[in-house]
């Protein structure tokens, strides 16, 4: 039982310090051999305080690889949510102009309808309204309009032509 308590805790300690007495062969083995042993704890310390330290090193490496894919995310999240704030934006600003442009036409009908209700009250034809021309697009011009110099043109309709007109071919039968 001593034998393996010995063993563990000076074994190798023991083994390689007389091994290095024998080989080195001092005035004074015994002091030589402390000083070794004092050495060698020394050495077994240092060995031990690195690989601890390479321990915490490897760990605090991992803390902060995992901190920063936080920050990453964290950045990812803020950059998906300013795209989404800007497009809420843009939907609103969007929004605000379709409802400016319908007060706006809504405005323009209804001074159109003043316009003709003048008109209407003076004995004149009423000014046709936007929805009026749109409807009327089958008119020409000159029936849409009575003003002054409206141009009168007439609509031309576009006829099946033949591949071959005849002139073209009697020109083909003289050649």
């Amino acid at each position: 039982m001593e034998s393996m308590y010995l063993q563990q805790c000076l074994g190798t300690c023991l083994t390689q310090g007389l091994a290095e007495v024998a080989r080195v062969r001092p005035m004074d083995p015994i002091e030589y051999l402390a000083l070794w042993i004092s050495k060698y704890k020394d050495v077994v310390t240092l060995e031990q305080q690195r690989r601890k330290d390479m321990i915490d090193l490897e760990h605090e490496r991992q803390l902060a690889r995992m901190e920063q894919e936080m920050m990453e995310r964290l950045k990812a999240e803020e950059l998906l949510f300013q795209q989404q704030q800007l497009a809420f934006q843009l939907e609103l600003e969007m929004q605000e102009k379709e409802k400016q442009k319908n007060e706006e036409l809504q405005q323009a009908e209804a001074l159109n309808k003043e316009m003709s209700m003048e008109s209407i009250a003076r004995g004149e034809e009423p000014i046709p309204s936007s929805e009026d021309l749109m409807m009327d697009s089958g008119k020409t011009l000159a029936e849409i309009s009575d003003r002054y110099g409206a141009p009168n043109l007439s609509r031309v309709e576009e006829l099946d032509e033949p591949m071959l007109s005849d002139v073209a071919l009697n020109i083909d039968q003289d050649l």
